[in-house]
């Protein structure tokens, strides 16, 4: 974003630097390459912030490093990105009339100290028919989407309630990363 950034954003997702932009943090991005792959018997909750813990970590500079990671759950089953349409579609359908619930981990790691916060949201999808499912896969937004959907997309015409935060369910929680860039010395509102 800008060349005197606050912060350094360990991410490429355009999502996370849409919700930077909206609270004014100034950044530039080095996106992490980290091993993403969920550890054995490694609970949904351990895994994210992990990774958020781990992007944030994988970046060297002279400015805060924020790492984030967010994913979806569904009766204890992890709701990665989908394969193909089958996937996607077997998803879909098990969110379909039911809660799932979205974990989104922040980290923020500056001078050798990284501090980590969890947001838990959930998540009330409509009842979808096949053929919503179908439209919804071919309009292409489902892919390369944890859970198959997007809420800040066509994906909100499935969602029915949330409890928790939009911004977390979007890929960053807003509240608990302004707390992190508070307590580092960057102050969002004066």
């Amino acid at each position: 974003m800008s060349s005197q950034a606050q912060i350094v954003l360990a991410s490429a997702s355009p999502r996370r630097a849409e919700l930077l932009d909206q609270i004014g943090v100034r950044y530039r991005v080095e996106q992490a390459d980290i091993d993403e792959t969920p550890r054995v018997g490694e609970s949904a909750s351990s895994l994210v912030q992990r990774l958020a813990k781990a992007k944030a970590q994988a970046v060297s500079s002279e400015l805060p490093v924020l790492g984030a990671d967010t994913l979806g759950v569904l009766d204890g089953e992890l709701l990665l990105q989908p394969r193909n349409f089958q996937h996607a579609r077997q998803m879909l359908g098990d969110m379909s009339g039911s809660w799932h619930e979205i974990l989104s981990a922040v980290a923020l790691s500056y001078q050798g100290n990284t501090r980590l916060a969890l947001n838990r949201s959930r998540v009330l999808f409509k009842t979808l028919s096949e053929a919503e499912i179908i439209a919804y896969w071919d309009s292409g937004e489902p892919r390369g989407k944890a859970g198959a959907y997007a809420i800040q997309g066509l994906g909100a015409l499935f969602i029915e309630r949330i409890e928790g935060s939009y911004s977390a369910i979007m890929g960053l929680p807003l509240f608990e990363t302004g707390k992190l860039l508070e307590n580092t010395g960057i102050h969002l509102i004066a």
